[in-house]
């Protein structure tokens, strides 16, 4: 395959894009076709996609972290590709990116308007957003911006609990969540250029598996404060300790002095969540740490919460985060363990024990 006959993909990057997303990326879809033969076989194939880092204005600069970037060229300069990714542009969830990359979008719109594939990455949906391309389409980002999309962008339904959004792909639009994301996005990408096999070989070399559960069992609820509401913003503060407490709702309403339905209303306006969802919501979030550090079982972290009907937590547990609690405490468990303050002096342990008993598994290894 010749270098003009190959799918050329430009990956839009910015000072404020993280240096693991774009060399990754990188990494990923310019090995493929390249490196799985060259392991199994030793000898290397050629490889298929032309890939190509821009910005703006082309010139050196530093990502997140100080990492120094080249760009091959602008985005002045590049023919029309095949597809287009935006990787992620960090930006705080109370800072709108109004009007921040007015070029970046323009040329995002000519793009998509010449027949190329347009994706992004994490917080590089918050670009397509701001060009208008995601208007009426079911997008995704990082779970963390889904107040800000729900705020300032209702034209787009955000689908935090997804991991790679493909509602739009018959638009030529691909949107992936969180920052590891960019690993669905780039195999992805290697079966619609390369082909289904050459996909999963290339997920082969580098051990890629996806994020089958999506985002919803990472997603933390995010509890803004900031408001002229005093009865409502006082109700979040009261309920944060009180989560537990029966009929939550009916005490936030007698505790703000309004009547049933304005309370709602308010406080909906306030937070994006009905009352009760705001309450399920604080309850999942709390039964989760339980779950990831305690040795509760999973009825009496339900009851801990305030669900004395283990199948009703059950039920609400899993339709907030995907996964029962079984399932999420056997995810996050295992993490926790790995990550607690003692790990290494246990794992110096575990390696011991391997070396002195060839059979036996370690606490990492299971």
């Amino acid at each position: 395959m010749t270098a003009r006959q190959k799918p050329l993909i430009a990956l839009l990057a910015a000072p404020e894009t993280s240096a693991s997303v774009l060399y990754g990326l990188y990494d990923v879809l310019q090995s493929a076709g390249a490196v799985y033969p060259d392991m199994v076989t030793g000898r290397p194939g050629d490889e298929m996609l032309d890939i190509r880092i821009v910005s703006t204005d082309g010139k050196p600069f530093r990502c997140i972290g100080n990492i120094p970037v080249e760009p091959q060229m602008d985005i002045g300069q590049i023919r029309t590709p095949d597809a287009v990714v935006v990787c992620d542009m960090y930006t705080s969830i109370y800072d709108v990116p109004k009007g921040r990359y007015p070029r970046e979008t323009d040329w995002l719109k000519e793009m998509h308007a010449a027949g190329a594939l347009v994706t992004s990455v994490c917080s590089g949906t918050l670009l397509l957003a701001e060009s208008g391309l995601l208007n009426g389409h079911q997008a995704t980002a990082h779970w963390a911006y889904r107040d800000m999309f729900q705020r300032h962008y209702p034209q787009i339904r955000f689908r935090n609990e997804s991991v790679l959004c493909l509602s739009a792909e018959a638009d030529r639009i691909v949107t992936a969540g969180g920052v590891s994301a960019w690993h669905d996005l780039s195999v992805y990408l290697i079966a619609r250029f390369c082909g289904y096999q050459t996909a999963i070989e290339t997920a082969k070399v580098f051990l890629i598996s996806g994020h089958s559960e999506g985002q919803s069992p990472y997603s933390v609820m995010t509890r803004p404060m900031e408001s002229n509401d005093r009865p409502i913003s006082d109700c979040q503060a009261w309920i944060a300790d009180h989560y537990a407490t029966a009929n939550p709702v009916e005490k936030m309403v007698e505790r703000s002095g309004l009547n049933a339905r304005t309370f709602s209303r308010r406080f909906r306006a306030v937070t994006g969540l009905s009352p009760i969802e705001y309450v399920q919501a604080l309850r999942i979030e709390e039964a989760k740490q339980m779950l990831e550090t305690d040795e509760l079982s999973n009825d009496e972290v339900g009851a801990a919460i305030g669900y004395d009907d283990p199948a009703s937590f059950r039920r609400v547990f899993k339709r907030g985060t995907g996964l029962s609690p079984a399932a999420y405490r056997k995810k996050f468990h295992r993490i926790s363990r790995i990550a607690r303050p003692d790990h290494s002096i246990n794992r110096a342990n575990d390696e011991s024990q391997m070396l002195s008993r060839p059979q036996a598994k370690g606490a990492l290894s299971g």
